[in-house]
């Protein structure tokens, strides 16, 4: 069971550690004849963040939980590294798997240090360890432990309460984080922020993380790649956000992603090099956008200045020159970053 996610406290002091996931065609059949999940394949690099994306009842939870097995698939292998955890002990699995849902799950008669601690104290780590663990992570997540260590969750907001699930999700340093709709039950301007932490946070732990949402504006800014399910989980397309923005696979894919796929496309797409015209004789007073911003804010840019061209620097030297023409007139298997 080691070999899945490892129990070892001294480990978590490492760095970062991350594990492949492999769907290899999983189903769940109910006892009533129901196929939420008729057949799936699927590979997630380590470290890498794929969105489960799809309208209602399409399997995207489902197959979520059948990943630490809190539903148990009616056939097909699931896969960390090379270890099938449909044959290891479901409860010390899940103990190894970092789980976020909507509405955090928080114990309401433990403070959010103890909270924190879940599943290190499960695994038997010293309490010291585990003080020092909660309180590291309580920073990394932006809450100041000295400040909300000893608060209670009805004491927080619903962003803060989020936060700290996330915490507790990575408090034993899991391979996987498995995510259900994370921060649907908070306001736009709260859930935008809190997207923004997330990012962050990824950047600096680098785990393999498996989110699920009905976002597709979410599912474009967080995922490395984004898997489209429709009825029964039949996987649709499963490509990188700018891949499936710009060239949709399957009539269902277009429909799903709408008709302004191409402005979310240019929020995923950076502006490079290639797209630019030369610098003009004699310098020009325009708004400046930096190499690999994304497309959309080098568009937000002319449209507040009533120009159609931007000046792109790098390093805050001006490099060339984009027009709006440029910007728009983009085909569909142009590289993106």
């Amino acid at each position: 069971m080691d070999d899945v996610a490892g129990t070892d406290p001294d480990r978590a002091a490492d760095g970062p550690r991350a594990a492949s996931i492999s769907l290899r065609g999983i189903r769940k059949r109910y006892p009533d004849g129901t196929e939420a999940v008729r057949e799936l394949s699927l590979d997630v690099a380590a470290g890498e963040l794929v969105v489960l994306i799809g309208p209602s009842g399409c399997g995207k939870s489902t197959v979520l939980r059948m990943i630490n097995r809190l539903i148990e698939p009616s056939e097909g292998r699931i896969l960390l590294d090379d270890t099938d955890v449909t044959h290891v002990d479901p409860v010390e699995l899940r103990r190894r798997i970092g789980y976020v849902i909507q509405n955090v799950g928080l114990f309401p008669h433990q403070t959010v240090a103890t909270n924190v601690g879940t599943v290190p104290r499960l695994l038997g780590w010293p309490r010291d360890r585990t003080r020092r663990r909660v309180e590291e992570l309580l920073d990394v997540v932006g809450l100041d432990p000295a400040q909300f260590g000893r608060r209670y969750p009805h004491e927080l907001s619903g962003g803060q309460r989020q936060r700290v699930g996330v915490a507790r999700a990575l408090a034993a340093d899991p391979v996987v984080l498995l995510m259900d709709e994370p921060f649907s039950a908070v306001d736009p301007i709260v859930r935008t922020r809190l997207q923004e932490e997330f990012l962050r946070l990824q950047a600096e732990v680098r785990k393999t993380i498996v989110l699920v949402t009905h976002d597709l504006d979410e599912a474009v800014r967080l995922g490395d790649r984004i898997a489209v399910l429709s009825e029964g989980g039949h996987l649709e397309q499963y490509d990188t956000p700018a891949a499936l923005l710009g060239a949709p696979a399957t009539p269902f894919v277009r429909e799903f992603v709408g008709a302004d796929r191409g402005i979310r496309r240019l929020a995923v797409t950076p502006v490079t090099r290639d797209d630019l015209d030369p610098l003009p004789a004699g310098g020009v007073d325009l708004p400046t956008v930096a190499v690999g911003s994304p497309a959309y804010d080098a568009l937000a840019a002319m449209l507040a200045a009533s120009v159609d061209r931007v000046l792109v620097s790098d390093g805050g030297t001006p490099v060339g020159v984009l027009t709006r023409n440029r910007l728009l007139s983009t085909e569909p298997d142009r590289p993106t970053g």
